[in-house]
């Protein structure tokens, strides 16, 4: 039964040292970290690549971050995998949960988040399922 979950989270995003360095700093990487709040309450840390053009607001990212909290009263961890486009400014973003990634009471984890940014603050909607 598809289940699902909203709340709000901190993000702290720290660029990575020199030596991932590419010509005109087209490619970055960066480390991530999160508090979420709401159904979702835990931390999460990953690893974020991106690649910026030189056209302006088009850019890519890819990401993947561990979650370790609890999901409406379960507690766990898992995986989530981000595949982020910018195309002249019209985003295009996909969260989703690594297969066979949950642990503890979230075993069979399956499902994706949105994440919407307004007035500067964040908030996630994750749609998902557990087997």
């Amino acid at each position: 039964m598809q289940q699902h979950a909203t709340g709000t989270f901190d993000v702290t995003i720290t660029p990575q040292g020199p030596d991932f360095q590419a010509p005109d700093d087209v490619l970055g990487r960066m480390s991530i970290s999160k508090q979420f709040h709401g159904d979702l309450e835990g931390t999460s840390s990953g690893q974020m690549l991106t690649a910026g053009t030189s056209v302006k607001n088009s850019a890519a990212y890819v990401a993947v971050e561990r979650v370790t909290g609890s999901l409406n009263g379960r507690a766990g961890s898992f995986i989530l995998q981000h595949t982020g486009l910018m195309t002249r400014g019209a985003p295009d973003l996909t969260i989703t949960v690594v297969p066979d990634s949950g642990s503890d009471q979230l075993v069979g984890l399956a499902g994706r988040m949105s994440i919407l940014i307004a007035d500067g603050k964040h908030s996630y909607v994750f749609d998902y399922t557990i087997a």
